[in-house]
């Protein structure tokens, strides 16, 4: 699967996604079973694509806050670095367009690149400091990554098993 030129496409994870990724034992990604689980799907220049959900409550400093949609004066909706999954396969991605709020759809295009580079550094970062290129401080570390499900994802990241 190819992303659209622009190089971003709002979609759903898909049932197969998570078949293969139960919880438990994968208990940080969400599951949504009752609703859909939106999300920004960027292709990366690996074999897989950054999946960012949209989240109506986020109290933390990871994620981009929306603030001009009525949403999200009322909730503090935005899109979750901290929950970012890697999908590797087509197959794991529903192809039936999502549906957002609108005033948040047109704020995340209208900011689509900022938002693409904190989410590819994000990543990035959380790479380098596993495979020890660049370590962050250990509680800086534990804040950003402690429920992320990158940890899941070490073998689309590319680390080997020696380095798990």
């Amino acid at each position: 699967m190819t992303l659209p030129e622009n190089d971003f496409q709002i979609l759903r994870l898909s049932d197969a996604f998570f078949i293969a990724y139960p919880n438990p034992p994968y208990t940080e990604i969400l599951q949504k079973r009752e609703r859909a689980y939106n999300c920004l799907l960027f292709q990366s220049n690996y074999d897989y694509f950054i999946c960012i959900p949209f989240r109506t409550e986020i109290t933390h400093p990871y994620a981009y806050h929306f603030r001009k949609s009525a949403r999200s004066r009322k909730h503090k909706s935005g899109l979750d670095y901290s929950k970012i999954v890697i999908v590797s396969k087509a197959e794991y991605i529903d192809s039936r367009q999502a549906v957002v709020d609108q005033d948040e759809y047109r704020e995340t295009v209208i900011q689509i690149e900022k938002i693409k580079q904190v989410a590819f550094d994000f990543v990035q970062e959380y790479v380098l400091h596993v495979n020890g290129t660049k370590l962050l401080p250990v509680q800086e570390f534990k804040r950003r990554y402690a429920f992320s499900p990158l940890r899941y994802f070490h073998q689309e990241l590319g680390f080997s098993m020696s380095s798990i």
